[in-house]
């Protein structure tokens, strides 16, 4: 059975910096699409950046040059590097883990969440 566990989120400035990280249990690691989403109070959860099992990468033009999603295979983790934070990006962010060989949706494996939280 596949879990997840994020960590890393925290209270920063407007500006500041923060990694996150989700480490995965179970099989197939290397070659699952992971994502990085987050939901705002009163928003819609939303995919921030994906990264697949060739480390082909996507990001929502709302943090294009600003994130950064990585992964360590030997780790079994998934990372989200968030530079220039802005206020707009406080949410809680969750990360997924697409069914293999498919693309991240409905049917994701989903972690906990880990609280963003941006002061401006």
């Amino acid at each position: 059975q596949v879990q997840l566990v994020e960590s890393g989120g925290d209270l920063v400035q407007a500006g500041g910096s923060l990694r996150l990280s989700c480490a995965a249990s179970g099989s197939f690691f290397r070659i699952n699409t992971m994502g990085w989403y987050r939901q705002a109070p009163g928003k819609q959860r939303e995919l921030v950046a994906s990264i697949t099992g060739d480390g082909s990468t996507n990001y929502a033009d709302s943090v294009k040059g600003r994130f950064t999603i990585s992964k360590d295979n030997a780790r079994n983790t998934v990372y989200l590097k968030m530079n220039s934070l802005k206020f707009e990006d406080k949410a809680v962010y969750y990360c997924a883990r697409a069914p293999l060989g498919s693309p991240l949706g409905s049917r994701n494996v989903w972690g906990q969440g880990t609280q963003v939280t941006v002061s401006s």
